[in-house]
C-alpha cells in the first residue's frame, strides 16, 4: 500500500470511527431505565450546541427527560470517554516504551495508589473536596501521583530509569498497597461494600465538575504524547540505535512517564480501577492500522473512547435496575484478551 493509499484509508477509518462515537453517545443517552426515543435523546443533545439550538424545539419533551439525559447520563457518557480514551493513549505509551504489546497502565502501581487514597478518604469520611470535586476523588488523586513518584525513585538508577527495574518497582508497590487496602477494609467493615464498589471500577457518581476537570488534563496529556510519536517509533528500533539516530531515549521515557501518569492518574481519580482498556484498545488498533504511534495514538484515543462508552452502557443495562462496575465489563473482555497475548507470545518463544 504506497503512502497516498494509506492516508487515505486512516482518513475513511477515522471518520468511520468518528461517526461510530457519535452514535454511541446517542444510543447510550437514550439508554437505560427512563425510556427516551432517539429523536428526544437527539434534540436534547441538540439543543445545548450553539447556532443550531434556537432551531431546536423540546415543547413535547418532559422536563425529567430533559434532566435525565442533560444532567445524569450525558455527564456520564463524556466521563466514560475520556477515562477510556486517557487510559488508551497511555496504554499506546507504555507498550511504545517498553516494547511489550501486554504493557498496561496499571504496571506502574498507580491504580492501587490511587485505590489506597479513596479507601483512606471513605474510612475518614473525607467526602467534601476542594474545587468542586469529592474527597474521594482528590485523596484519589494525590494517592496515585505520590505513587508514581514513589516508583520513580526506587527504579531511578543514576540518570537512568530501566523499563525492567521500573516494571518490577510497580508490582512491588502493587503488591504492597494492596495488601495495605485489605488490611483497611479488614478494620473498617462498615466501608466495605463502598471501597469494594470503588475498586471495581465505576462512572456512576460522574459530575459535569469532574467532566471540566479531567478532558483538558486527556486533551493536552494526549497532544504530547503525540508530540513524541516519532521518537517512540524509533525508540521501538531498540534504545541504543535511538540514541545514535539522535533520540534521548531517557529524557523522552521521563516526559511520557510523567504525562501518562498524569493522564491515568486523573483518569482512575473519578472512575476507579478500570482494568484492561489500556491493554485491549492500543493493541487492537495495532492489528488494524499497523505499528506506527503518529497514527497508532489518535486512534487508540477515539477507539478508548468507544470501548469505554459501550462497557458503561452494557454495565447500566445488563441488569436492570441494578448496575454493575464497569471495570467488571471491561475484566470479562480484557481477561481472555490478554490470555490470547499471553498464548500467542509463548508460541514465538517456543
Amino acid at each position: 500500500m504506497s503512502f497516498t493509499e494509506k492516508k487515505s484509508f486512516y482518513k475513511l477509518m477515522f471518520i468511520i470511527l468518528t461517526i461510530v462515537l457519535m452514535l454511541g453517545i446517542v444510543i447510550s443517552s437514550m439508554t437505560g431505565v427512563a425510556d427516551i426515543s432517539i429523536d428526544k435523546a437527539v434534540r436534547i443533545l441538540l439543543s445545548k450546541l450553539p447556532l443550531v439550538d434556537d432551531l431546536i424545539s423540546l415543547d413535547d419533551i418532559k422536563r425529567n427527560q430533559i434532566t435525565i439525559i442533560w444532567q445524569i447520563r450525558l455527564p456520564r457518557i463524556i466521563l466514560a470517554a475520556f477515562v477510556g480514551m486517557g487510559l488508551s493513549v497511555s496504554g499506546a505509551a507504555f507498550q511504545g516504551m517498553f516494547k511489550n504489546p501486554m504493557a498496561d497502565p496499571y504496571v506502574l502501581g498507580i491504580s492501587s495508589g490511587a485505590a489506597l487514597g479513596a479507601a483512606i478518604a471513605m474510612i475518614f469520611g473525607l467526602g467534601i473536596g476542594t474545587i468542586g470535586i469529592g474527597g474521594v476523588t482528590l485523596f484519589a488523586f494525590i494517592g496515585a501521583i505520590l505513587t508514581v513518584s514513589l516508583v520513580y525513585l526506587i527504579a531511578k538508577t543514576g540518570t537512568k530509569i530501566p523499563a525492567s527495574t521500573l516494571l518490577l518497582a510497580g508490582i512491588s508497590i502493587n503488591y504492597l498497597f494492596s495488601a495495605a487496602i485489605s488490611l483497611l477494609m479488614l478494620f473498617n467493615h462498615a466501608q466495605i461494600e463502598k471501597i469494594v464498589f470503588w475498586l471495581m471500577g465505576s462512572v456512576s457518581a460522574a459530575s459535569w465538575n469532574q467532566v471540566y476537570i479531567l478532558v483538558p488534563i486527556v486533551v493536552l496529556g494526549t497532544i504530547g504524547i503525540g508530540i513524541f510519536s516519532r521518537d517512540l517509533n524509533i525508540m521501538l528500533l531498540g534504545e541504543d540505535s535511538a540514541n545514535s539516530l539522535g533520540v534521548e531515549v531517557e529524557r523522552v521515557k521521563k516526559i511520557l512517564l510523567f504525562i501518562s501518569s498524569m493522564i491515568v492518574a486523573s483518569a482512575v481519580s473519578v472512575s476507579g480501577i478500570i482494568g484492561f482498556v489500556g491493554l485491549i484498545v492500543p493493541h487492537t488498533i495495532r492489528l488494524l492500522i499497523g505499528p506506527d504511534n503518529r497514527v497508532l495514538i489518535p486512534f487508540s484515543a477515539i477507539g478508548g473512547a468507544i470501548f469505554m462508552i459501550l462497557a458503561d452502557t452494557m454495565a447500566r443495562v445488563a441488569i436492570p435496575p441494578t448496575e454493575l462496575p464497569v471495570g467488571s465489563i471491561t475484566s470479562l473482555f480484557g481477561a481472555p484478551y490478554f490470555i490470547y497475548l499471553l498464548v500467542k507470545t509463548k508460541k514465538k518463544v517456543a
